[in-house]
């Protein structure tokens, strides 16, 4: 169903992040050493800077301490250590201070002198914050102040103001450089992207990691031939295995996969009770089975009922016709898998593996008897699914009719509340920015940030990361969409929504406090006919069930 971009490279794969290598026609913004040319130059204009007071201070050093290559003068660098004391608003200092301040300087020239040229391949400033004399206490200073960067004032001259003011990085620079990229102002955005390598950390805390894998993604969307994973990355064991332990350890996914278990039991339960007999038992269709996770708890979930033990459970797992015998086979140990589990627990399963075209979906060719409960279960599948903004014959639409005519129980969805399907390229920088911050923080409070398993998962949401955000077209396969979406597309296709009952929603709420009683971030509520799960106030996941 999917055109395939076969290129091999992994966005995961190690990056060189420095600006120059985001175009070879992009100039050298990184930060270069100054020796003594720039001292006296200061010194020789010290006095002009002292009769304007009014002039506006500029920021030499960033905030992490590298001094800024910008073609302005560097006169307002004399004018920030006369201010530094007196807010920016043009205060002269005394004499004995000037004094000082001169002195300082004349010890700056001399260490810059005096450097080394055999460090040149370590950082650029190191003579400035590695030393122990009195200027360098005032230049730690000065980079203090230029956290909090000093307004230009009024009467600022346009070269003055076109100068870049360096900012603390956060979630609104990832906006900033997306826009730049989208304007195609690449005089603008390399320096921008420098800033966020600087902070970006994919072993550091949650908010530095998200930067990581935005940055890989706005990276990939300027070069996106040598950056973007192909297609069928996000398709092998590697990033399946991934998700599957995204899901297993996340409760916005996990209780989402067991909200939908307890969905299907309560349709099974009905028709039993409407037919007087469960003797028939029901047969769950599952379009995306996994590694079987959410069938694991369906069994044991159903081995608690004592009127449901007897029947015969029959699971078919649909593979893509697309993927050949190596799915079926994966498939195939699935059902071993769930077969022995079963066992275990004294279950009747029978478990099939199909594979069929859309235009063959039918009650016969999935093997459904004629008086069977038919449930089909869509857990994180859909979004995968073209539709009309990627193709004429709009999969996604056809598939949700075709299972209409199979007449189901119950259909049961599991998506992630999240808009980026046919929203533009900065809507969906936006809502990743929101979506991925709050999973982030979410996945540190409930994992050790050096672990293993965490880092696997949050490569797998990289790659995720950067399909939704660089790609484009049928190359974009990363394509989910919010509940009310949803609830449009299940009626357009003939459904009705089926509201999760009381007992769904209290029994997801108390699995949840037992979480909470370590991490009380998670959340979960009923809202439109759906559960929702979340972190925060911020809805991740959403369960509900149609008809």
């Amino acid at each position: 169903m999917f055109q395939q971009n076969t290129s091999p490279i992994s966005t995961l794969s190690p990056i060189d992040f420095s600006v120059n290598n985001l175009s070879p026609q992009l100039p050298n913004l990184m930060p270069q050493r100054y020796s003594l040319p720039l001292l006296q130059h200061l010194r020789s204009h010290q006095q002009q800077q002292q009769q304007q007071q009014q002039q506006r201070p500029m920021n030499l050093l960033s905030s992490n301490g590298v001094i800024n290559n910008n073609n302005n003068n560097m006169m307002p660098y004399v004018n920030m250590l006369q201010n530094q004391n007196g807010g920016g608003n043009g205060v002269v200092v005394g004499q004995d201070r000037e004094k000082k301040m001169l002195n300082q300087l004349q010890e700056l020239e001399k260490q810059l002198l005096d450097d080394d040229d055999d460090n040149q391949e370590g950082d650029d400033v190191s003579v400035i914050t590695n030393t122990n004399s009195e200027w360098s206490e005032t230049i730690q200073n000065l980079m203090s102040s230029c956290n909090n960067p000093i307004s230009p004032s009024p009467t600022s001259s346009s070269s003055s103001s076109s100068s870049t003011v360096t900012t603390p990085v956060s979630k609104q620079t990832i906006i900033e450089a997306a826009s730049a990229i989208y304007e195609g102002k690449t005089d603008v955005y390399p320096e921008i992207l420098s800033r966020i390598c600087q902070v970006a950390n994919p072993r550091g805390n949650s908010g530095q990691r998200l930067m990581e894998y935005m940055l890989m993604a706005l990276k990939s969307r300027v070069n996106s031939a040598e950056k973007t994973p192909s297609v069928r990355e996000l398709y092998n064991k590697e990033h399946v295995d991934a998700t599957q332990s995204l899901y297993d350890l996340s409760p916005c996914f996990k209780l989402g996969f067991m909200a939908a278990n307890l969905a299907i039991i309560e349709a099974t339960r009905e028709q039993g009770r409407e037919m007087n007999s469960c003797s028939n038992g029901f047969h769950v269709v599952d379009f995306d089975i996994g590694q079987g996770g959410q069938c694991m708890n369906l069994l044991h979930a159903l081995s608690g009922l004592q009127n449901l033990k007897s029947a015969t459970v029959k699971i078919t797992a649909v593979a893509a016709d697309s993927n050949g015998g190596e799915e079926k086979e994966r498939l195939r140990l699935v059902g071993e898998t769930l077969s022995q589990l079963a066992q275990r627990l004294r279950l009747s399963l029978c478990f099939n593996v199909v594979s069929c075209r859309l235009s063959e979906l039918s009650r016969e060719s999935l093997g459904c008897g004629p008086e069977e409960a038919l449930a089909v279960n869509f857990a994180f599948k859909l979004y995968r699914m073209p539709d009309e903004s990627v193709s004429t014959e709009n999969p996604r639409d056809e598939l949700l009719r075709r299972v209409k005519g199979l007449g189901p129980r119950v259909v049961t969805i599991v998506e992630q509340e999240m808009n980026t399907n046919t929203a533009p390229f900065m809507a969906r920088v936006n809502e990743s920015c929101s979506y991925y911050g709050a999973l982030f923080d979410s996945i540190d409070s409930t994992m050790e940030r050096d672990s293993s398993e965490r880092a696997r998962v949050e490569e797998g949401l990289g790659r995720t990361i950067v399909n939704s955000v660089a790609c484009e077209g049928r190359d974009r396969i990363e394509r989910c969409e919010v509940f009310g979406k949803w609830r449009a597309r299940m009626g357009m296709a003939g459904f009705e929504l089926k509201p999760m009952s009381q007992m769904v929603a209290e029994s997801m709420k108390a699995r949840l406090s037992l979480t909470n009683r370590v991490n009380p971030g998670f959340t979960v509520k009923e809202e439109n006919g759906g559960v929702c799960f979340g972190w925060k106030g911020k809805t991740l996941t959403v369960a509900s069930a149609w008809r």
